[in-house]
């Protein structure tokens, strides 16, 4: 096989390759978690395959869509092993949502079953459930959902001896996975990953800075791209994750060192949170050897100095497959890397034009190895031959390049706001803002945050001759929201800046950023409570 070809199904799907460790590595430690207990490769596929004949008793096939709205955790883990064990298509929803989002992404999943924590299923009283018939509540009971048929978390254990075959065999490009991502000017996209898609992002030609020995610990959620890659990662090597609740400053090295970690991603504040606590004879007392983070935020010399680790930093989104990644610790700002292998970068203006040597343009992609990205936007063939005209995908980011072909990023070209690793849509923070009945007009856009990536500013309009009192709108925001796309500063204004045509002009009010008379709601003492299961 060369390098222009997708990989084998042995591989690469997921099935296979669990198949394979159980009979490879029976009993070495697959996954761990906080409680202190942990899982086999035998007993990863044993739990897979009987959930996977629970699924099937729910009337779950091959290619079927299947929901799960689960925190972090074995019950999330072994559903997601089991939906692709069975050849569906894991379809995971952000722990956040709820109301109008929740909704949304519901409906645009076509899914019938869904898998929801009981801490999270009753948001689903106040909505349209779509075309969701059966819903599988765990961890207790729900109450007030009208429609579809609800089951307790006995409905998911059933014999292996009863799990159906499949109807054909599950081929690379088959779809794995459907992640919502942001949406810009437009509502949230759901990105198809095939399994081919996966390999290429986070496999060995990707991830060199991986191997078959490391632990990797868990501690981004498995509703975005970044928690999903990690563990696949590991999946592809045979090698072994540690899920942790999450990313908590004062227990970070204390968790490594119990899990055994090896391998970690640090997002956003992370870094800066960990730089910033106290030096300690135990700094370098842990098995941790290689730090991912993304992107490059403090000092990252003094980082991998004082706590003994090799730093790498990459490029990626959810519809991409890792196509920048640096050298062993990077020492310049904003770095990205130099393109991997088997891909192809350009830098072009508005019309795919290349830019001069030295300038700032969009990223565009291209990979050798076909099914290596994604394979679209679900439901939304516009979007999707938007992203990829001419032949390439458009990440829709600014970039620069030196003179020694490494690419640093600029900034967003569209209208995403990220906030401590998530991805927020403006478009959606202003549906839910303009819905407020004091608001006339609104315009959500991110401004600098001292921790690095961004904080949400809304600037918003009142109606005629009523007063707009920004601790009521952030109340008003608190239900209808999830906690992480919740404006922090909101400014009043009498209009918004527009051009001639009368498109609003958001680099004006980004230019002007957090001038006088901003309301701060941390500065006002309005606390947001975490509300996932568990915290």
């Amino acid at each position: 096989m060369t390098d222009n070809n997708p990989p084998a199904a042995a591989e690469c799907v997921l099935r296979e390759l669990l198949d394979l460790h159980a009979v490879e590595r029976p009993d070495e430690i697959f996954a761990t978690f906080g409680d202190g207990s942990s899982l086999s490769w035998a007993a990863m596929r044993t739990a897979a395959r009987r959930t996977g004949a629970a699924l099937q008793a729910l009337g779950v096939r091959q290619g079927d869509h299947v929901l799960c709205w689960l925190p972090n955790g074995p019950d999330l883990l072994r559903l997601w092993f089991a939906i692709n064990y069975v050849g569906a298509v894991y379809v995971p929803l952000n722990v956040d949502y709820r109301g109008r989002l929740l909704e949304y992404a519901i409906r645009l999943s076509d899914a019938r079953l869904m898998i929801a924590d009981a801490a999270l299923a009753g948001r689903l009283s106040v909505i349209d459930t779509a075309m969701i018939t059966d819903v599988v509540v765990l961890d207790g009971h729900a109450e007030g959902i009208v429609g579809p048929t609800l089951h307790d978390a006995g409905s998911l254990d059933r014999s292996e001896d009863m799990l159906l075959a499949l109807d054909r065999r599950i081929e690379p490009w088959d779809i794995q996975s459907i992640i919502l991502t942001s949406g810009t000017t437009g509502p949230s996209k759901a990105v198809l990953s095939s399994y081919a898609h996966l390999h290429a992002l986070c496999g060995p030609q990707s991830w060199g800075y991986v191997e078959p020995g490391d632990r990797f610990m868990i501690n981004l959620p498995l509703f975005h791209i970044g928690g999903t890659a990690c563990i696949y990662a590991m999946v592809l090597r045979g090698a072994s994750i540690a899920m942790v609740e999450r990313f908590r400053t004062d227990e970070f090295w204390q968790m490594v060192r119990k899990t055994q970690s090896t391998v970690v991603g640090l997002m956003g504040a992370m870094t800066p949170f960990l730089l910033a606590a106290s030096p300690s004879t135990d700094d370098r007392t842990h098995g941790l050897r290689v730090a991912v983070i993304i992107p490059l935020t403090g000092d990252i010399a003094h980082f991998a100095e004082r706590f003994g680790v090799e730093v790498y930093t990459v490029y990626n989104m959810t519809e991409i497959s890792t196509p920048l990644i640096s050298d062993r610790n990077p020492s310049q700002p904003g770095v990205c890397g130099r393109p991997r292998p088997g891909i192809e970068v350009r830098l072009v203006d508005q019309n795919d034009v290349e830019v001069a040597p030295g300038s700032v343009g969009e990223l565009i992609i291209r990979a050798a190895r076909p099914w290596s990205f994604n394979s679209g936007y679900y439901k939304d063939p516009e979007a999707t031959a938007r992203a990829w005209r001419n032949g390439w995908f458009h990440t829709g980011d600014a970039f620069r390049c030196d003179a020694d072909g490494y690419y640093y990023f600029v900034d967003r070209q569209k209208d995403a706001i990220r906030r401590r690793g998530e991805n927020i849509s403006s478009f959606e923070v202003e549906a839910e803002v303009a819905a407020f009945p004091a608001v006339k007009e609104v315009a959500a856009l991110a401004v600098p945050s001292v921790l690095g990536e961004d904080e949400v500013l809304v600037a918003v309009v009142p109606q005629s001759g009523v007063k707009i009192d920004p601790a009521e709108l952030i109340a008003f925001l608190v239900p209808r929201m999830p906690r992480f796309m919740i404006p922090r500063y909101v400014r009043v204004l009498t209009d918004l800046p527009r051009t001639p045509t009368a498109k609003v002009q958001k680099h004006l009010l980004r230019e002007e950023g957090l001038c006088d008379g901003v309301f701060d709601r941390e500065a006002a003492g309005i606390v947001i409570p975490h509300e996932r299961p568990g915290l």
